[in-house]
């Protein structure tokens, strides 16, 4: 089977990762997206996380009607902080039968030369990329592994939006499906101060 990995912290996730993961089957030689829920990024102050098993819970609820879709909580189980190169290793071990591309926001290919192994990553997988406003132009672009998706629509939702809107008690209805915003409304997440 061919999967795409999307990789993220999902705080929490919205209607522009959902709209995305669409596009990337729709266009993209993929079968199922895998949402991987990274339980610290390497990139990201753990103070700004909401707990990693409500954002694994509020991937199942956004995906649970798509069985193209799904969460994965690999990382949870690896040592962290998690590094893409391991858990791939990991993936490839825990399911030969299948093949693994990522699935990455052009913003992250800034920096993707400081990824662990990253030569590794580009040598196994081949990464799906979607372009986010102002990063059209990136390095590797023209990498042989690389391929860049030209109708994903590019979005201007982002988690940390959804997050400041809630902070100020302001609604996020459209922004995630249903479930998700009774999720969070139930259980009052992302109401503390943001710094």
């Amino acid at each position: 089977m061919e999967i795409g990995l999307f990789f993220g912290s999902f705080n929490p996730i919205h209607v522009g990762h959902l709209i995305i993961a669409r596009a990337v089957l729709n266009h993209a030689a993929i079968e199922q997206v895998w949402f991987v829920v990274s339980p610290h990024s390497p990139f990201k102050e753990r103070d700004s996380l909401e707990g990693e098993h409500h954002r694994l819970t509020m991937v199942d609820l956004a995906t649970a009607e798509d069985p193209d879709l799904r969460s994965s909580a690999i990382e949870f189980e690896l040592p962290r902080p998690s590094y893409t190169v391991d858990t791939l290793s990991h993936l490839r071990e825990a399911y030969p039968e299948s093949h693994f591309s990522l699935i990455l926001g052009s913003d992250n290919l800034v920096s993707f030369e400081r990824w662990k192994d990253h030569q590794d990553i580009l040598k196994h997988h081949s990464i799906y990329v979607y372009i986010r406003p102002g990063m059209e132009d990136f390095a590797l672009r023209n990498h042989p592994s690389i391929q860049v998706l030209t109708d994903v629509p590019m979005l201007h939702i982002s988690s940390t939006y959804v997050r400041t809107l809630l902070h100020e008690d302001k609604s996020v209805r459209y922004l995630t499906v249903p479930s998700v915003v009774d999720y969070i409304t139930n259980k009052r997440l992302y109401r503390l101060p943001l710094d």
